[in-house]
């Protein structure tokens, strides 16, 4: 890590500062929601041999689980007809993106699709889990991978 690129969890702390500082209810609440995860994680993965915290990329899939789930809540509040509990989830989610990796784009995905099923030699439908241990190995918290995988279904199937 360089002084330029501080880790997550340093920038997420950060941000809390300034959102107490600009007295912004809505971000500040994110945050130490984010946060309070984050902890609830490393108090998981601690072992008597190591006390050190969760990595950054642990981090960014703790981000992604709560904004997917703050994206299913708004859809369910959409349906229940409570337009304004779900447009809270939304902003609630784009707080949490602003600190995810930017993803990649359709025709990026498709790319690292493709050079994926050359490198594992995937031939048919039955290879698709290389396939898509590849991806996640090598492209874990940029590409979505609930979108790559019909993608994938859909090269080895044809």
């Amino acid at each position: 890590m360089t002084a330029e690129t501080p880790n997550l969890r340093l920038r997420l702390n950060e941000a809390m500062k300034d959102a107490m500082r600009a007295k912004d209810s809505l971000r500040l609440g994110v945050l130490r929601m984010v946060l309070a995860a984050i902890k609830d994680r490393d108090i998981a993965a601690r072992t008597e041999a190591s006390r050190e915290g969760v990595s950054d990329a642990d981090v960014v899939q703790v981000l992604q689980k709560l904004v997917k789930q703050r994206r299913e809540s708004a859809e369910a509040f959409d349906g229940g007809g409570r337009p304004e509990m779900a447009a809270n989830e939304r902003a609630e989610a784009a707080v949490i993106e602003s600190f995810l990796p930017t993803q990649m784009d359709e025709a990026a995905t498709k790319a690292a699709i493709q050079k994926a099923i050359s490198d594992t030699g995937a031939a048919s439908i039955k290879d698709m889990g290389k396939v898509m241990a590849a991806l996640r190995e090598r492209h874990a918290g940029v590409m979505d991978m609930a979108k790559a995988s019909p993608l994938v279904k859909s090269i080895l199937g044809a």
